[in-house]
């Protein structure tokens, strides 16, 4: 018997609210650049945001696939009381390092010597990242609570987190900015803060129904999940994005050893911040993936669907940077000069590309994820890594083009290859996925790694 295709209604279901909730948490980014603009030396507590955000961003990058893996594992009572060791665990000693970079010498050997920061900004940066202490613990509960949810269905809640966090977001930058007298990098990190932690706090009561509910009653996985079948999947993916996240630091240690080092830094986090937010349908679409990959005669509805969305992403951006949006957007919402706008806007047209390239990223990554061969992703992105690092030493040796023009044109470099790889690596992953659908069997489990 012909099982059902998968329909656009069921992809939009799923896939409408994670993509609702990243844009929500992708506002975080310009929101706060566009306060700190507007405060006292706007351009030194920017380039210090963009620093202490980077690095956060990479004490916690290990934790970073926790919504994926848990999206994808927690299927029974027994896996998710081993994930969730796991989590509370990486959660902990994260914030440990996170705090021994802030309070010991470590500080002066990666921030002072490594990245080589201008001078000017070294005390607003360790004021930041003081204040950025609690990110990986509150960003690893929430993420892997949220997989739970999305796993059984109640992907909606995800949004309402979302809004809350980016209330209270707006709550702290409102009164920041109120007051004056603040620190533009102590009103973005305390913003983000209070942020992160009421959606985690919001995230583990919302969760609790379903534990109750819907996970415990789950009938037990055919094969239980055990230690190492959980670090084989995992490890790959904690790999990736680690190496992916080390794109920032070297952007900014490039950035600082180019042209108009200052400029490039202030502007980099209010291009980076835009350009993440059109990327927020690309980021979410991963986790949309592996869920709907459950569903029969996926593939090819999949395919379209993704090709169809990368279509009309990447033509609202180009409109965007080809018309006077950009202007609008740098100089009245972002607070930036004449001048600094019209180095954001040159960055933002090198950019075009990468929301669409991450989505399709996410197809493909999600295909390999949700058939467990992980290992795939992370070659894929040591390749990305390699080929933005190449184009940034290019910049810092050649020394011409302002460092902001370099970081974007590496970005997109490693977007390119890691797409490129994961589509060559996925290839026969997706025939198999496809393969199962013509099956007339009515389960659909994962395709067994090779």
């Amino acid at each position: 018997m012909t099982q059902p295709t998968l329909t656009t209604r069921q992809m939009l279901h799923t896939w409408w609210s994670l993509a609702t909730s990243w844009l929500f948490m992708t506002t975080e980014l310009p929101l706060i650049s566009a306060v700190i603009a507007r405060l006292a030396h706007p351009e030194i507590n920017l380039a210090a945001w963009g620093i202490v955000f980077s690095t956060a961003i990479i004490i916690q990058s290990p934790s970073t696939m926790l919504l994926a893996a848990s999206t994808a594992l927690s299927r029974d009572w027994d896996s998710y009381r081993r994930l969730r060791r796991f989590m509370l665990t990486i959660g902990l000693l994260l914030t440990v390092l996170h705090a021994a970079l802030v309070f010991t010498p470590l500080y002066n050997l990666v921030l002072e010597r490594l990245i080589s920061i201008p001078p000017e900004i070294t005390a607003a940066t360790r004021l930041g990242l003081a204040i950025m202490i609690p990110w990986s613990w509150g960003t690893a509960y929430r993420r892997f609570q949220q997989g739970v949810l999305i796993r059984f269905d109640h992907s909606r809640v995800v949004i309402w987190g979302s809004l809350i966090r980016v209330g209270m977001d707006s709550v702290g930058l409102a009164v920041g900015y109120w007051l004056g007298g603040v620190p533009g990098i102590v009103v973005g990190t305390a913003a983000i803060i209070a942020g992160v932690l009421s959606e985690a706090l919001y995230t583990g009561l919302r969760v609790r129904p379903v534990l109750s509910h819907q996970l415990k009653p789950a009938p037990p996985a055919a094969t239980p999940l055990t230690a190492r079948s959980f670090f084989n999947f995992y490890l790959p993916l904690a790999a990736t994005v680690l190496l992916m996240l080390l794109v920032q630091p070297l952007v900014s240690a490039a950035l600082s050893r180019m042209p108009n080092p200052l400029a490039s830094l202030a502007v980099w986090p209010v291009v980076f911040g835009l350009l993440t937010m059109w990327q927020s349908t690309g980021i979410s679409y991963n986790e949309a993936v592996i869920a709907l990959l459950e569903k029969p005669q996926s593939v090819l509805a999949l395919r379209r669907f993704t090709w169809v969305v990368v279509a009309l992403v990447s033509l609202g951006l180009l409109l965007m940077a080809a018309t006077p949006l950009a202007e609008l957007w740098f100089v009245d919402v972002a607070g930036l000069s004449p001048a600094l706008a019209q180095l954001a806007r040159l960055a933002l047209a090198l950019g075009l590309l990468l929301p669409g390239l991450r989505l399709l990223q996410s197809w493909f990554q999600g295909a390999l994820t949700f058939s467990r061969r992980t290992r795939a992703i992370s070659e894929a992105v040591a390749l990305s890594l390699a080929s933005s690092a190449a184009v940034l030493w290019a910049g810092v040796a050649w020394g011409r083009l302002d460092g902001l023009v370099v970081g974007v044109l590496a970005m997109s470099a490693g977007y390119l290859t890691q797409t490129l790889w994961l589509w060559w690596r996925s290839r026969g992953t997706l025939l198999d996925i496809a393969a199962r659908d013509s099956r007339p069997s009515p389960q659909h489990t994962p395709v067994p790694a090779r």
